[in-house]
Order: structure tokens, then C-alpha cells, then sequence
């Protein structure tokens, strides 16, 4: 079995002492997001577990834990979204140069190859128009150079609750927010330039859950879930089969993902996963690190 930890939430930023603890325990317990009377026993014990693909920004409070997790024999790799984004648009996630160092530092105690670089979601504003886009990754893709292999990138995608946001932030911040009006053509412009500064900097570059076809722009469909991946860094053989609980474009393999929606308090504003801020936070205050529950059941 494959952990997601997760898709849903910062489980590295925000919860890394229960996820130790679940792993200790050799197990979790996770609610079903959309019918909460549904609880799945997740069995975390090394011999069930494949390897953990963790997602967060900020992967510093984990840190301290991964020679425990070493030492038990568990295998990982991370995708560590870092945009630069202002503050407008990240809120609370970290500073651009704490970030780079933590990266730097993850990337140097596992290697390169279990460090995946998210440069996403792209999203187009007043504050983030298309050259500083290229310009930022262009920054950054320097920094990262020897430090990963791959960058992810996607463009942000127009649930109803990411749009309410943004015309929250529109009404309240004087932010105008461009994606509804992007082409075809300057996806593929855009990404093409990406793509070029990516292999000038000997990273790998795909797209993640793309309806578009970037593939003429330099750009493939990737798999953030990726059993090739695993198969060449760890020399094991997982499923290949789709996950098909993930959205139209998303070529994952299965996974089963252990954290819950509307729990992190990055507080981005293009997030899908905890569009209401005060519920993440009051979500966050009710969790408790001993618990099965990532948060506690009410």
C-alpha cells in the first residue's frame, strides 16, 4: 500500500508528532470526506506500508523525525510545493529563503531524486502576472539546481470555492485575478518557458491533473504518485493501476490517503482542500496528536 500524507492537508507542517505517533501505533483512522459516519482502519505497520509520498510547504517540523522513520524501515519521498507566491496569495506559509534552505537541507539528508519540486499551481493576477511567473521559477529553478530532479506544475483550477475566494480577496484586497480570461495559447507559452529553464537547470518537468496537452511545449503528463518513480529510486514494484478517486486528468497510481479536508492554515487562496480558513482553524484546535483521528470526531 501507498500512504498519501496527504493530499488533503500539511500533515509535515502541521501534524508531524500524530502522524509518529500513528506510526508507532501501526495504525490511523480516517473518515471518509464525504459521508463522516464512514471510518477506514488504515494498517501503518512497515510491512503494509510500500511508501509514504508526503505533500506539504513546509516540511521543517518533520524534520527531526525521519531517522525514526529510517530507522523503522519506511520508505519516502516528498513533493514540496514552493512558489513564492506574495503573501496576498500564501499567507501563512513561510518565508521564500527558510523555505529554500529547508529544502536544501531535506534534499541533502535523502537525495535529490525523493525531492519533488511543486511549482503549483500557477495562478495569474495583478500581483503574479505572467513574467514575474517565469521570472520567480527562473529564481528558483537556481537555487534548486542539484537539490531535485523534478518540478510539477499545474495551473489552478476554478473550483467554486477557490472562486469565492479569489473574489473575496478581489472585493477586500483590490486584487485582480486573470485565470478565467487565459488562453490556450498562453498556457502553452507559459509553460514552454518553464520548460526551458527547467532542462537548463537538468530538472525533469510534467504537468499535474492537465486536461491541456503541454507535450509540444516541453511539458509531459506526470504522475505525482508515480509507480515508475518508485520502481527506479526504492528497486520496488508497485501497482500501476489508476487511481480513479482522483480528478479527470490525474494519473496517479492508488494510494490511500490518510489526511483530512479543511485542516491546513496556509490559508492560500486558490486552496481546494480548505477553502473556509475559520473552519481549518477551528479544525486544527480540536486536534489531538494522540488521537487515531487526525481530527477528533465530533
Amino acid at each position: 500500500m501507498i500512504i498519501s500524507a496527504s493530499r488533503r492537508t500539511d500533515i509535515p507542517a502541521f501534524y508531524p508528532e500524530w502522524f509518529m505517533n500513528r506510526i508507532r501505533e501501526g495504525y490511523c483512522l480516517v473518515r471518509n470526506p464525504f459521508n463522516s459516519n464512514q471510518v477506514k482502519r488504515v494498517d501503518l505497520s512497515p510491512g503494509n506500508v510500500d511508501v509514504i509520498v508526503f505533500w506539504t510547504k513546509n516540511p521543517q517540523p518533520m524534520l527531526g523525525y525521519l531517522d525514526e522513520l529510517d530507522g523503522r524501515g519506511y520508505r519516502y519521498y516528498f513533493h514540496f510545493t514552493l512558489t513564492a507566491h506574495p503573501k496576498i496569495i500564501e499567507p501563512f506559509v513561510p518565508p521564500e529563503h527558510e523555505l529554500l534552505d529547508a529544502f536544501k537541507t531535506l534534499s541533502g539528508k535523502i537525495g535529490s531524486e525523493k525531492m519533488i519540486w511543486r511549482f503549483d499551481p500557477i495562478i495569474l493576477s495583478d500581483v503574479t502576472p505572467e513574467q514575474k511567473i517565469i521570472d520567480t521559477f527562473r529564481r528558483l529553478a537556481q537555487e534548486l539546481r542539484g537539490a531535485t530532479t523534478r518540478v510539477v506544475i499545474s495551473f489552478v483550477h476554478l473550483y467554486r470555492s477557490v472562486i469565492r475566494n479569489l473574489q473575496r480577496v478581489e472585493k477586500e484586497r483590490g486584487v485582480r485575478f486573470y485565470d478565467d480570461a487565459r488562453s490556450v495559447e498562453q498556457v502553452e507559452r507559459m509553460a514552454a518557458a518553464l520548460a526551458e529553464i527547467a532542462h537548463a537547470h537538468s530538472i525533469e518537468i510534467t504537468s499535474c491533473a492537465e486536461k491541456l496537452d503541454l507535450t509540444d511545449a516541453g511539458v509531459a503528463h506526470g504522475k505525482c504518485i508515480d509507480d515508475r518513480l518508485i520502481r527506479r529510486i526504492f528497486g520496488i514494484s508497485v501497482s500501476d493501476k489508476k487511481d480513479t478517486y482522483q480528478r479527470e486528468g490525474c494519473l496517479c497510481v492508488e494510494s490511500q490517503d490518510i489526511g483530512a479536508y479543511s485542516t491546513c492554515t496556509h490559508g492560500c487562496v486558490y486552496c481546494y482542500a480548505a477553502s473556509n480558513k475559520l473552519e481549518a482553524r477551528r479544525n486544527r484546535s480540536s486536534h489531538d496528536p494522540k488521537g487515531p483521528f487526525l481530527i477528533t470526531p465530533a
